[in-house]
């Protein structure tokens, strides 16, 4: 199984601001997450996410992410290392 890196750029709002999801997602898929960058405000969170893990993997946690009311965009790398 070959790991690799992919970065996306999650947007909250409403109920899914609120909710712990991406802690929920690293303990239900093998990924490993590091938020590169975020902007959160009581109404909308904004978070440059880098995943680590089976390519599969990482689009399971992606579709569920989406499931759970997150947008889920992917990022060019530098614009968040910019």
């Amino acid at each position: 199984m070959a790991l690799e890196t992919q970065r996306f750029w999650l947007t909250f709002d409403g109920e899914s601001s609120r909710k712990p999801l991406i802690h929920q997602m690293s303990k239900t898929f093998d990924v490993v997450f590091n938020i590169r960058n975020a902007s959160v405000t009581p109404t909308i969170g904004i978070i440059a996410l880098e995943l680590e893990g089976d390519r599969e993997v990482i689009k399971k946690a992606v579709v569920w992410l989406e499931n759970n009311g997150v947008q889920v965009e992917p990022v060019e790398i530098n614009t968040i290392e910019g």
